[in-house]
């Protein structure tokens, strides 16, 4: 027995329930107190009969035993009764256990509810303090819609009751009627009643109140706008320690009350200027006072905090709050660094300005063992990604997602690196290598929207918007190379191996190094592994009918695997395999008409009078068959007033509105850009016909209808120029500046000139990798990119990817020997003339690939259309491929004309001598930013280019970043024109980005119109 007051009956039950091993074993005890309650409560053993006293005693521990049956499932429907006689009694104890049982067990429409009014009314008028609280706190509890009008009158009379604490339950109860029924107690009434007791004499019933003021501040702030003087008193004068001691809490004076008050008042400042101006300074104040080292002291900073990211902005609070979480986040404890990185989160948002100081402790929050301050870390970086720094967040993120196991955070981490990708994708390339390496993820695949897959074939398929065929064939390479690596990949995940074979059967052509047999022979392999499901099958076969068809040939491998599946399982591969076989066998002049190169953007006809049942229709009517009415639209209409009529509805007895010839949705896109494409018209969209509906849960790529994704007259989402229309080729455009500028620390301006152009007398120390990766994330420069790890060759054991040893492999045929053999010496060609350290056939694609050299024009040997399509093609790819680069590669051999350093008004730029960190955080400050794509430089065609000509135009080379073909350089003119340049050499030949920024917007136009100029 752990008490007198439990009697051994009821100590055994709760020791049976909490040992029992399972749910049955735990039904069978239920049972059996079911069956003795029911004997005691109904007159048996323990009734009144004989034993009244003892049974008055155990009643209240009845009642709990009867709640411990319905807690745990069971029906005590048999004891509701004394529960309602129990809350009648004249012992406080018993009628609080009454109350209590009643307010748990009955339901909000069991009608013994009803039975409690008059004793709720005798008890909320009684002169008992004790009934009064009890019969309050059940109010809350019991009290429904229809029973409000009973009691509401009485609970107001209470508002004004001599005790403090029925004052205080008075007013909870009285906002709790007002939720059931506005109608007996309207908003006005009850604002009324909180204005008075707001000024209650007890500082226990005001902060009663503050609970109700903060409910319905959160539904509407209007009704308590000219509470704020009176709310920032009261603020002060809890902050000034002007109540009792005994509302200290750990020598913090009512630290409830006071987060209580900053959450109100952070509601009432929302975007008022007027009334956030009268708590600026007690908010201030109150940080500073409870900034003690306790706990509770730092739970009221983090609300202050929340506050100043909501109220009106003002400089010198927000500066109280980033000095706040500096503290946070300096600090050894985990849950402080927690409240410091969720805070730096709120204030980024909008004032992105003031991460810059703690960039490292950001990066070292990212390798902190614990899990929870590591996904709020993450948080932080997606909230304050932006257009610089993604690369480097998008490979944080996608590293994460790697490592983690967690289900939820692995959903969670997918849908920010999509969002990502899809909102600040520096290039269509980029976009390409990450979306595939989240693809490649294990596990991350199939968290992937669908409807990205359809994005990414739609892009390759349709080209990046700007009428740039070579950028958009360059782009679709790269693709293609990657999706060669992978074939040897153990194994894929379903959206990954689909969106492979689709676009390895439309653009494989493109790889004029690669032979098509052998990635045909690959996709044969892939096919007949037994782990993937039929959706995915069907498009590896569908992707190799396409390679057969640009062959020209049928090679062993295919055919065998079109004759075997010509006995599959699944009938829609069946049906593809004999279809597909009785082509090659019997109608082989078609097969270039069915499997066209590059054409899944045509258009696709369709017979609307389907007149290849015709036949069949003719037959049913020669044997008698009714012929098709069509239905008529009136009659439809009267049927259906009919109908409306014969079933009487009651709630809605008008007629059902005709509906409409087009969706109002597709009206409205209609309306909005009228080259909107119908739902028979797939041109706006890849024709995605590699396999049907069904399989493994991959994504439907079927051409037709709706199902198709269509672009035209849809926003890019994932260039950065997001823009609906395709526009005309323009070399300079102006750009936006981005909504989140990189965070950096704020420097004066103007700058003396001397702060400039002096040589630092102190050699800049090394940057750490902590401090290069904080760089990369707070700047956007240096060392984090990379496309996500997307661009990144896999490779096997020999160190040799795929795509390479496919190269090595047909370079080792055209020269008459096999792989691994000595090599046969080739003639090295006269090197073309050319500037210094200028490479000018470097025609390479975004990394260290092959490099295309360009020769003269020649006549490309392929398949015509005629003759016999099973005989060997001459080449492996059906149609030439554009050399990437310019038209006329010998062009730039022409020496361009002398340079002149860059002036303004007559006065040069000088050099700025700063390193990396030191330009990241001047970025920022530049309110001037304009960018632009030179395709044709003349005096920059490689990285290795710029630290020769960047002296030349007047400007200091501060850093070349390899990996990312970037390169940064700076200037100053006048003493206090700062202009920052930043370079972006893109592979293939396809030129140049140049961003200009400046913090003199005149200087940086005309900086920008010779950097154009002059390049």
């Amino acid at each position: 027995m752990s008490g007198s007051h439990l009697s051994r009956d009821f100590f055994a039950l709760v020791k049976a329930i909490g040992e029992s091993k399972s749910k049955q074993e735990e039904d069978r005890i239920i049972l059996g107190e079911i069956q003795t309650l029911k004997k005691i409560l109904s007159g048996g053993k323990g009734s009144d009969n004989g034993s009244a006293g003892s049974a008055k005693k155990k009643a209240k521990e009845y009642l709990v035993r009867l709640m411990y049956v319905e807690m745990l499932g069971h029906d005590g429907s048999f004891g509701y009764i004394k529960a309602v006689e129990l809350a009648a009694a004249q012992s406080i104890v018993h009628k609080r256990t009454g109350y209590l049982a009643c307010g748990a067990c009955l339901s909000p429409d069991h009608e013994f509810r009803f039975m409690l009014i008059n004793r709720l009314q005798r008890d909320l008028a009684s002169s008992n303090i004790l009934e009064v609280c009890s019969a309050l706190t059940a109010v809350v509890r019991l009290i429904t819609t229809d029973m409000v009008a009973t009691v509401v009158n009485d609970v107001t009379k209470l508002l004004s009751h001599q005790n403090d604490l029925v004052r205080k339950k008075s007013i909870i109860a009285l906002h709790r009627l007002h939720q059931l029924d506005e109608s007996n107690i309207t908003s006005q009434d009850l604002t009324g009643h909180l204005r008075r007791i707001l000024c209650d004499r007890d500082p226990s019933v005001m902060g009663a109140s503050l609970c109700v003021i903060e409910k319905m501040t959160i539904k509407d702030a209007a009704p308590f706008k000219d509470l704020v003087p009176s709310l920032v008193s009261i603020l002060k004068q809890v902050v000034e320690h002007r109540l009792p001691s005994e509302f200290d809490y750990h020598r913090v004076p009512a630290p409830w009350l006071q987060m209580k008050l900053v959450r109100i008042l952070s509601l009432l400042g929302k975007g008022d200027k007027s009334s956030s101006e009268g708590m600026y300074a007690i908010l201030a104040d109150a940080v500073k006072r409870a900034d003690t080292g306790i706990n509770a002291g730092f739970a009221i900073v983090y609300e202050v905090v929340k506050a100043v990211t909501i109220i009106y902005p003002n400089t010198t609070l927000l500066d109280v709050a980033a000095e706040a979480i500096s503290r946070f986040m300096d600090s050894s404890n985990h849950n402080l660094k927690y409240l410091g990185v969720t805070g730096l989160a709120m204030i980024v948002k909008d004032h992105p300005q003031y991460a810059a100081a703690h960039q490292l402790a950001v990066v070292e929050c990212l390798d902190d063992p614990d899990e929870t301050l590591q996904r709020k870390t993450l948080d932080l970086l997606f909230s304050m990604c932006n257009p610089v720094n993604c690369e480097f967040i998008a490979t944080k993120l996608l590293s994460f997602l790697k490592d983690t196991s967690d289900e939820f955070l692995r959903k969670d981490l997918t849908k920010k690196i999509v969002v990502i990708s899809e909102r600040y994708a520096p290039n269509q390339q980029w976009y390409i290598s990450t979306i595939i390496t989240l693809f490649s993820i294990p596990g991350a695949g199939e968290l992937v929207n669908p409807e990205i897959a359809q994005n990414l074939m739609s892009l390759l398929a349709e080209g990046g918007g700007d009428d740039d065929e070579e950028e958009d064939n360059a782009m679709r390479m790269a693709a293609v190379e990657t999706f060669v690596n992978l074939l040897d990949e153990p194994q894929m995940p379903p959206i990954l191996l689909q969106t492979l074979a689709w676009s390895l059967g439309e653009y494989a052509f493109l790889l004029e190094d690669i032979e098509l047999s052998e990635i045909i022979e690959d996709l044969c392999k892939l096919a007949r592994r037994t782990v993937i499901g039929e959706s995915s099958r069907r498009y590896l076969v569908t992707a190799v009918f396409k390679l057969v068809s640009q062959l020209g040939t049928c090679p062993p491998c295919a055919a065998h695997l079109v004759d075997d599946y010509t006995k599959s399982r699944d009938p829609i591969l069946q049906q593809s395999c004999i279809e597909f076989q009785s082509l090659i066998t019997e109608n082989v002049q078609l097969l270039t008409e069915v499997f066209p190169v590059d054409a899944s953007c045509e258009d696709v006809g369709a017979d609307e009078n389907l007149s290849i049942v015709q036949g069949f229709v003719d037959q049913a009517l020669a044997k008698g068959m009714n012929p098709y009415s069509p239905p008529d639209e009136a009659d439809s209409d009267e049927e259906e007033d009919g109908a409306g009529q014969a079933s009487k509805p009651v709630f809605n007895i008008t007629p059902y509105e005709k509906p409409s010839a087009q969706p109002q949705q597709y009206q409205q896109q209609q309306a909005i850009n009228p080259s909107f494409s119908s739902s028979t018209d797939t041109s706006g969209g890849a024709s995605m016909s590699s396999g049907g509906a069904g399989g493994d849960g991959g994504v439907q790529l079927g051409g037709g209808g709706d199902v198709g994704l269509r672009l035209s007259g849809v926003a890019n989402v994932w260039g950065p120029n997001m823009e609906v229309k395709k526009q005309e080729p323009v070399v300079v455009e102006k750009k936006p500046e981005p909504v989140m500028q990189p965070m950096v620390e704020d420097i004066p301006a103007p700058v003396a000139a001397s702060a400039f152009v002096a040589v630092e007398e102190q050699k800049a120390k090394e940057l750490t990798d902590k401090e290069k990766m904080a760089m990369a994330l707070f700047g956007g420069l240096g060392g984090g990119g990379g496309g996500g790890g997307g661009a990144k060759e896999r490779r096997g054991s020999t160190g040799k990817s795929k795509l390479e040893a496919m190269r090595e492999k047909k370079a080792a045929a055209a020269a008459g020997t096999v792989p691994g053999s000595a090599p046969v010496p080739v003639p090295t060609p006269a090197p073309a003339p050319s500037d210094a350290g200028m490479d000018l056939l470097d025609m390479t694609f975004d990394g260290p690939t092959e490099v295309v050299v360009a020769s003269p024009p020649t006549a490309v040997l392929g398949f015509d259309g005629g003759g016999d399509l099973l005989s060997p093609a001459p080449s492996s790819a059906p149609a030439p491929t554009p050399v990437a680069g310019n038209n006329d590669p010998f062009g730039v051999l022409n020496e361009p004309a002398s340079l002149e350093a860059f002036s303004y008004e007559s006065v040069n730029v000088v050099p700025l001598p700063i390193d990396t960190a030191g330009f990241g955080s001047r970025w920022g400050q530049c309110g001037f930013q304009k960018k632009a794509s030179v395709k044709t430089p003349n005096r920059i065609n490689s990285l290795d280019d710029i630290p020769a000509v960047l002296p030349g135009f007047g400007f200091h080379p501060v850093e070349t970043i390899v990996k990312t073909s970037e390169a940064i350089a700076a200037g100053v003119v006048g003493g206090d024109g700062l202009i920052l340049l930043h370079f972006k050499v893109k592979g293939g030949g396809l030129g140049v980005d140049v961003t200009v920024k400046a913090n003199n917007p005149t200087i940086g136009e005309k900086c920008f119109e010779y950097m154009l100029e002059s390049m």
